[in-house]
């Protein structure tokens, strides 16, 4: 009886220890991985090429000895100075396109279109026929609920970025939304702050977004498996969104990561045929997609 007892006892502490070195590993492989891209993030540095003013100058004056050397040649009347004007507006806009172009180093291109056609055939065979069939017998309210849910729950990443970047207004206003939508939205379920002006939804920050109003560079372009397109500065501002999404402290992890799976092809269910669409407009798909995110992340960081 008595060692009946002690072995009893002794299995709950073996239990109890082995639940304790689990956790302790998981969270030594989460600060290894960051140290790991931070590391890699200092010796690679800002990886940004942006355009050169001499090289610009040297081009326009290079145009205009073209034109004047043409004009010259053939003996043509210069066109009107109306067309001719209209004509500099556009050069002016597609200069200014140029300008505005993001360029980041892409030194794991090999690896990055793996990602990228790993992905494209996760999304075709996998989460497209999830999401259609889903949306086939879920109905519209119900996963907007869903969605309004999962954003609201999310709400600690997005009030602390706001807070971490000083937009005192949109963190005051997020907050709000959160009691509000909490409460009187069941949950989170429902969305009744959209009905106020002042608690209209202010633009979605992270840490990525943080880290580069703080003014530190993309790094180089990188394609993760899942998670899609993404940057070393990104990255790690996703593992450390990782600690503010309430989700990832669901127990066990097999249910963390169903419930992030249900919420990205719920999310999936509202934008079946985006992906399509651009995908097909591309002679390039992959440098499309990365030329888009770069330019919308650049863009969300300006704000």
């Amino acid at each position: 009886m008595i060692f009946g007892t002690w072995n009893l006892g002794f299995q709950k502490i073996s239990e109890r220890l082995r639940k304790g070195f689990d956790n302790m590993r998981k969270k030594q492989l989460t600060y290894i991985f960051l140290f790991f891209l931070f590391s890699v993030f200092l010796f690679t540095g800002c990886a940004h090429r942006p355009v050169a003013p001499s090289q610009a100058v040297s081009e326009d004056m290079q145009s205009d000895q073209n034109r004047q050397s043409a004009t010259t040649e053939t003996g043509q009347i210069p066109l009107d100075p109306d067309i001719i004007e209209d004509k500099s507006d556009e050069d002016f806009f597609e200069e200014e396109f140029e300008e505005a172009k993001v360029e980041v180093a892409d030194p794991l291109s090999p690896w990055n279109r793996a990602m990228f056609h790993f992905n494209d055939k996760l999304y075709f065979w996998a989460v497209k026929p999830l999401a259609r069939g889903y949306k086939a017998v879920a109905p519209e309210f119900f996963r907007t609920g869903v969605k309004n849910f999962f954003r609201n729950i999310t709400t600690p990443i997005r009030l602390v970025n706001c807070i971490l970047q000083a937009k005192g207004k949109a963190a005051t206003v997020e907050f709000s939304r959160f009691i509000v939508n909490t409460t009187i939205g069941v949950l989170g379920f429902g969305s009744p702050a959209d009905k106020y002006p002042k608690l209209a939804p202010p633009d979605t920050e992270d840490l990525g977004q943080t880290l580069g109003n703080y003014g530190l560079g993309n790094g180089f372009y990188l394609v993760w498996p899942i998670f899609g397109p993404s940057t070393l500065r990104d990255s790690i501002g996703r593992v450390g969104d990782f600690f503010l999404d309430p989700v990832s402290y669901v127990e066990p992890t097999e249910a963390s990561m169903g419930i992030r799976a249900f919420d990205m092809v719920n999310n999936t269910s509202f934008r079946i045929g985006d992906y399509e669409s651009l995908k097909k407009s591309a002679i390039d798909p992959y440098t499309a997609f990365r030329d888009v995110y770069l330019q919308v992340r650049e863009n969300k960081i300006k704000k």
